[in-house]
């Protein structure tokens, strides 16, 4: 691929999403010893930078493949973001869920008519209850993210970063299914000359930190982490693209999530979800590697269930 399709993707997406703000704050920035900006995708429309991907995808199929409705299978935002942009363009959305996702998400989806179709909470059986629907409905499958349209879509949050502040010298993003983090690097690589991609990922789902070091997609044993929205796998859509463009993943614990999503909450005054912390907490665990430098990192989502807070 080459940055001109990036360019179509963002210019055909541009009135489903919202061009987000830019939030720092010189509290933490002392915090740091860095200077840090951050992409506020938790004011995109539904929430979160998945509103992107989804839009692209759907926007991507034919005027047939539309008309028999797309299908996805989500833990809450990117079945919301399919529900909202299906919605806006007329197309019936089937939004396979796991049984135990956060209700405000489920809440959210079915704002925007999205249909309901749950599943127990593992992938297996979240990718066994899509393909169903798609037999049964003749709807297109939409990845989360691993999906070539999804990852271009992702990838113009860090467009309009790099648009409004072409001298980061390295961008952060939580890695869950990967779609973030591969569109992110492929924005970097295009559009900027020295811009390095780095990831945040949670020590109890650290598939993608173990994958980059053995070569191949690992798995998790468990996903007993706070970052609800990190409970997935890489793909081998974006895996290839993670390999080649991102510098490297940085772990975190439990409490440096929450302890990451508190100071944000209350010394930027903004809602993120536990997801979107975990690359914060990648900064604040190694100061010293980030020391001085022009830090850019994508706020991910704000869906969180404020009746349970993890503090």
């Amino acid at each position: 691929m080459d940055k001109q399709i990036l360019i179509e993707v963002h210019n055909r997406i541009k009135p489903f999403i919202h061009n987000t703000p830019v939030l720092s704050s010189s509290l933490i920035n002392e915090m740091v010893g860095a200077d840090i900006v951050f992409k506020c995708e938790n004011f995109q429309k539904m929430g979160a930078f998945k509103m992107r991907g989804a839009a692209n995808a759907i926007l991507s199929l034919s005027e047939e493949e539309r008309q028999r409705g797309v299908v996805t299978h989500s833990s809450g935002n990117f079945a919301q973001a399919v529900s909202l942009a299906a919605q806006k363009l007329d197309v019936k959305a089937y939004i396979v869920m796991p049984e135990n996702a956060p209700q405000v998400k489920k809440n959210g989806v079915k704002t925007y008519e999205g249909e309901i179709i749950e599943c127990e909470s593992t992938p297996q059986a979240r990718e066994a209850t899509a393909n169903k629907v798609r037999e049964k409905k003749g709807a297109s499958f939409l990845h989360p993210s691993n999906q070539d349209e999804v990852i271009y879509g992702n990838a113009t949050a860090a467009m309009e970063l790099l648009e409004d502040y072409p001298e980061l010298d390295v961008i952060l993003t939580p890695v869950g299914g990967g779609g973030l983090i591969a569109g992110t690097a492929l924005a970097a690589h295009f559009f900027s000359d020295k811009c390095k991609v780095v990831g945040g990922e949670p020590m109890e789902a650290d598939d993608a930190y173990r994958s980059l070091i053995s070569g191949k997609i690992e798995s998790n044993d468990s996903f007993d982490t706070v970052a609800d929205g990190l409970r997935t796998h890489l793909g081998d859509r974006n895996f290839p693209i993670i390999q080649k463009h991102v510098d490297k993943i940085i772990r975190v614990e439990e409490d440096e999530i929450v302890n990451a999503m508190q100071l944000i909450w209350e010394r930027m005054k903004i809602i993120i979800e536990p997801s979107c912390a975990v690359p914060f907490a990648a900064v604040l665990k190694n100061k010293e590697e980030f020391q001085n430098k022009k830090i850019g990192i994508i706020l991910s989502g704000g869906n969180v269930d404020v009746t349970n807070l993890p503090f």
